[in-house]
């Protein structure tokens, strides 16, 4: 099953964070071959361009949104192979984004500009994993520093 936006659910548990630390977000996307823009979208119908590309668009259209909300981005890397976990999950890309509060995710997604913007993600994605991560002290490996 396909994942691209939250539910109910797992919103509502994003609201219930504590809303006075950050949050950090781990992203992983699989794009499509082929954007897939719907029937009533200004792309719709317009010569095909790859889900990569269609993502690239929402990249440089919610930028300024999400630097207003003061995202940073963490970690970018190149997903390679599944060493453990489901053998048929590939990812074409994969970072880690910091958001000052949860608050701060939920007022971005809400912002008008930014739904907007969102149409190219929809179109890019063909399947999704967003995570939300507490900051925690780094350690030496596999511990945080606190459980050290």
């Amino acid at each position: 099953m396909a994942c691209l936006n939250p539910t109910r659910e797992q919103f509502g548990a994003l609201r219930d964070l504590p809303q006075d630390r950050p949050v950090q977000m781990i992203n992983l996307l699989r794009f499509n071959e082929t954007a897939a823009y719907a029937a009533d979208d200004p792309e719709h119908g317009q010569a095909p361009v790859a889900g990569a590309v269609a993502y690239r668009r929402y990249a440089e259209e919610s930028e300024p949104i999400a630097l207003a909300a003061g995202v940073t981005q963490s970690w970018i890397g190149a997903p390679r192979t599944i060493v453990i976990g489901p053998e048929d999950e590939r990812w074409d890309h994969a970072f880690v984004a910091r958001y000052p509060t949860a608050q701060a995710f939920i007022d971005m997604v809400k912002n008008p500009d930014y739904q907007r913007a969102v149409r190219h993600r929809t179109a890019a994605v063909a399947d999704s994993r967003l995570i939300c991560c507490a900051d925690a002290t780094p350690g030496k490996t596999f511990l945080s520093g606190q459980d050290q």
